[in-house]
């Protein structure tokens, strides 16, 4: 098998145990605090240290598995084969396509421990006397990772600092973890510097990206605050309003929509760059996907489905630039979309060693028993000349705002909006808007940058997609981990699991 995982087993502060799923490639757990004074009462961290530590921390999201997979999997847009005994592990990737997840599937616990974590360091930072600005600072990084624990399961545990390792963490509803999220991010804008839209990297919490999940959280309010997680869903007006207010926001800080869609993803980007990991490379979106064969070597596992792929105009920039090889390492890779037949560096056919036949990606694939040139890759960052990974970026918040002028009644605005994106990316403008064309439009812009999940549960179509074996509406949010309901009773398990 090319491709294998090891699990470590780590203890954290909240007393979980943390199953840390991980290549040779991804960023391992280094940076976990455990502060405990000699009585077993809190004792002071070192801010500076510690916020250092909870930026570095933000590599979780650049791996293949755990939050991202949690993200990607369950969505139309993604599917993770498994060729031969490739990508098998025992299921992960399978139950994820369909749904069929427990509450032992392994990247499930593997992100609660993560981002739980990532809480509770945050809270110790706040614990410490830190400086109003790195106040600030732990707010947004915690509300960044409480926002994660809220959408995919629907409840938070929260452990205050002088509260002992026999005490269990109280739980806040979905409801009480937005409003909780919401407040550290008011408190926090003020103190926040300015971003700088100019540049490829922006790894420190700033004004913008606040703004950025404000606007995300009011866009989502309908679905964090419904009585029940499958909905139906109420967009307020009022809710809306603030979602337009926050991305404008955004755009009076410079922030802009780039002219050449990839370069996005590239160490020379500009314009669109909001917040990204300090931590990690990009690297683990180009192994995941691309074919053994090809430079550089993947780990041929993840392709997306010809459905998705058929919603592109063929002049739709977003939809792929052929690779121009002329020698130079990496130059046989083009960006987007690979379909049909793949080229080495010097403009040679690639033929593939297992079957002996030309390398030609195709449109069908199977989750199973899936043959190795089966399925159409994708690359967004480019193994030349990647950047940065992008936690946040400008297309999404320009769509979001599309999306709360929609829900609003505005459309005359809306429809606006989504052709200026359109006309950015070489698509034909269209004549009317609606729900459904925002979705796909916001899946045109945003694929494969880990969000997918959340969109389609706001626009009902999760339980509606290609492969999804299990459509019980329960399904919209994810069990909570078996271990975690052992080690804290206050934790109820998620309805139907």
């Amino acid at each position: 098998m090319r491709y294998s995982f090891a699990l470590q087993i780590l203890t954290t502060s909240l007393g979980l145990i943390a199953l840390s799923a991980c290549t040779d490639l991804e960023v391992k757990e280094k940076d976990s605090i455990l502060v405990k004074s000699g009585s077993g009462g809190f004792q002071s961290v070192n801010v500076s240290e510690a916020l250092q530590s909870a930026y570095k921390d933000l590599g979780a999201y650049t791996d293949q598995a755990n939050i991202y997979a949690l993200g990607e999997h369950p969505t139309a847009e993604m599917i993770p084969p498994t060729r031969g005994v490739d990508w098998g592990d025992n299921g992960v990737w399978r139950t994820l396509d369909q749904h069929t997840w427990d509450a032992t599937h392994s990247w499930i616990l593997n992100a609660w421990n993560q981002l739980n974590q990532r809480v509770f360091k945050c809270t110790q930072i706040l614990a410490s006397s830190p400086t109003p600005a790195q106040a600030a600072e732990a707010k947004f990084l915690r509300a960044w990772n409480m926002y994660h624990v809220m959408d995919y399961w629907g409840q938070v545990p929260f452990r205050e600092v002088t509260e002992g390792v026999n005490d269990n963490p109280k739980v806040k509803t979905r409801a009480e973890a937005f409003d909780f999220i919401v407040k550290d991010l008011t408190e926090a804008l003020p103190a926040l510097p300015e971003a700088k839209p100019a540049q490829a990297e922006n790894s420190l919490a700033t004004k913008a990206a606040a703004n950025y999940l404000l606007a995300k959280l009011f866009l989502n309010k309908a679905v964090f605050k419904a009585a029940k997680p499958e909905g139906p869903y109420t967009f307020d007006k009022a809710d809306m309003d603030q979602v337009v207010k926050y991305v404008d926001a955004i755009t009076a800080a410079g922030f802009k929509l780039s002219s050449s869609y990839f370069t996005n993803f590239t160490a020379t980007a500009k314009d669109e760059i909001i917040f990204t990991s300090p931590e990690g490379t990009p690297q683990n979106r180009w192994y995941m996907t691309l074919h053994y064969n090809q430079n550089p070597s993947g780990w041929n596992g993840f392709a997306t489905l010809a459905d998705f792929y058929d919603t592109f105009e063929a002049k739709d920039i977003r939809k792929g630039v052929p690779a121009k090889p002329d020698g130079k390492a990496y130059s046989g890779i083009g960006r987007g979309f690979l379909i049909g037949q793949q080229y080495d560096d010097s403009g040679k056919e690639i033929v593939d060693d297992r079957s002996k036949k030309p390398l030609q990606f195709t449109r069908d694939v199977t989750l199973s028993g899936t043959p190795t040139d089966k399925g159409i890759r994708v690359i967004k960052y480019h193994p030349a000349d990647a950047g940065k990974y992008i936690l946040m970026r400008y297309g999404d918040a320009f769509l979001m705002k599309a999306e709360a002028l929609l829900r609003a009644g505005n459309n005359a605005e809306a429809i606006k909006l989504v052709n200026e994106m359109r006309a950015s990316r070489g698509a034909s403008t269209i004549a009317t808007v609606n729900e459904n064309t925002v979705f796909e439009e916001i899946g045109r812009e945003t694929y494969w940058e880990g969000n997918k999940r959340t969109v389609e549960i706001r626009f009902n179509k999760f339980l509606t997609g290609t492969g999804v074996d299990k459509k019980d509406p329960y399904t919209v949010l994810y069990p909570i981990p078996s271990d975690a309901i052992t080690s804290n009773p206050n934790l109820k398990q998620n309805e139907g699991y």
